[in-house]
């Protein structure tokens, strides 16, 4: 089984917190963002309840993309939680997180389908997204930003 909890030492954090008023496009950068109760990131495109109300990448997915050429940043990957420190994709549907002072979040879903078109793939010949990407659902809402903490809080069900 692969080791999903922060590495002895480190914090898991976010990184960056990404939103884009419309699909298909990079997101941006922002300072915060309010995560609304079975909804998602607030005034972001994705927000739409359903099991994909937010999407987390890790940093150390970016990078891999980064090694094999492509010239990538946190939101590019149509991500809205950027983490560090925490395998994101090892971590089993029901994990709950607690991210920042209140915002609680569930897995709902590893990896998704590559849409045709892929700048990211057609660029580098890979993307990360759908095999290291994660979707999860608000359970408790609240403000996240950049440097705040994630937590391991366990697995439902």
């Amino acid at each position: 089984m692969k080791e999903h909890s922060p590495k002895s030492g480190t914090q898991a954090r976010i990184i960056a917190v990404s939103v884009s008023d419309r699909k298909g496009v990079v997101k941006h950068n922002v300072p915060q963002a309010r995560l609304l109760v079975e909804h998602g990131l607030e005034g972001d495109a994705h927000a739409e309840g359903g099991i994909r109300q937010v999407s987390l990448l890790a940093l150390e997915s970016i990078d891999k993309m980064r090694a094999a050429g492509a010239k990538v940043n946190p939101g590019d990957f149509a991500e809205n939680l950027t983490t560090q420190g925490l395998d994101v994709c090892a971590l089993p549907v029901g994990t709950r997180l607690k991210v920042g002072p209140e915002v609680e979040l569930e897995i709902t879903q590893i990896g998704k389908t590559c849409h045709a078109g892929c700048a990211i793939r057609q660029l580098v010949g890979d993307c990360v997204m759908p095999r290291e990407g994660v979707f999860a659902r608000v359970l408790k809402e609240g403000v996240v930003s950049p440097g705040d903490a994630v937590e391991l809080l366990g697995v439902s069900g």
